[in-house]
């Protein structure tokens, strides 16, 4: 067992998959950085790519981030009527399509299919499934959360993104959109103390917190620094999105010889999901 009064931390990248610049990104960060897990986006362009550079670094914990927004169905379109356009996209809307998945009931099943297709074209990839996740959070949605919970061993799940960030640290680490930040850090509460007993009773591991969640893409060198020494004794992760182009700021974080330094100096131990 850990010392309770260690201090490990799980460095995420999600959207592994969904281009080439996020992939070179992600496996950069993690030979040459602090990047310790990723995400999977298993129907996006770059899907497979990422499923070879994964192979080819086998340290690097692989989860699968669930898509059901802004992205591409497993599924065609006419097994999962309501879900997806002709050309198999999700909503671009999470707002939207957040309500319609909760109050629409023709759509569980056409929901439950597609998670199933996702988990079984991960599994078909041969990768250890390091944790589960979803793209905007969307694991945590009641609907399909109940989902993953009702079907949680035939698919396999052991280990979750537990989205819980704290406000009043993040208010000490970053400044400015205090609406979006206050707004999302009252909606993942909810979310997360709805999914503590659950996730307990299924024996599914979480860390106990998620930084980064309330940063909105601004997971830069200036917050982890700010971060690092405040991070609490037990598990954390750190949430990130680095590529090579849009979301650089990031990518230049992880691999920060200031960053590296100061985890050696704290002596944070950094770890993936399978870890837990």
């Amino acid at each position: 067992m850990p010392d309770p009064r260690a201090r490990r931390l799980i460095v995420n990248a999600d959207d592994f998959g969904r281009s080439h610049s996020i992939n070179e990104a992600v496996i950069r960060a993690h030979r040459e950085g602090i990047l310790t897990s990723t995400s999977l986006m298993v129907n996006e362009p770059a899907g497979d790519e990422a499923v070879k550079l994964a192979n080819e670094n086998p340290k690097l914990g692989v989860g699968l981030h669930l898509t059901l927004l802004c992205g591409h169905s497993a599924l065609p379109p006419e097994k999962i009527p309501g879900l997806v356009n002709p050309r198999g996209e999700f909503s671009e809307n999470p707002v939207g399509a957040g309500f319609r998945y909760f109050f629409n009931r023709s759509l569980r099943e056409p929901l439950r299919a597609e998670i199933h297709a996702q988990f079984a074209r991960f599994h078909a990839t041969g990768l250890p499934l390091d944790h589960v996740n979803g793209h905007l959070h969307l694991h945590l949605h009641p609907v399909v959360f109940g989902i993953l919970m009702e079907d949680a061993e035939k698919l396999g799940i052991r280990r979750m993104r537990f989205t819980r960030d704290c406000f009043a640290r993040s208010r000490r680490m970053a400044h400015g959109r205090w609406f979006y930040r206050a707004s999302h850090a009252l909606i993942y509460k909810w979310l997360s103390q709805r999914a503590c007993k659950p996730l307990r009773q299924h024996g599914i591991k979480h860390t106990q917190i998620t930084f980064g969640l309330l940063q909105n893409a601004r997971v830069d060198e200036e917050y982890i620094l700010k971060l690092l020494p405040e991070l609490p004794p037990g598990d954390s992760e750190l949430y990130s999105h680095p590529s090579l182009d849009e979301f650089k700021h990031e990518f230049d974080a992880l691999v920060s010889p200031r960053v590296k330094e100061q985890i050696n100096q704290l002596g944070i131990e950094l770890i993936r999901y399978q870890d837990l």
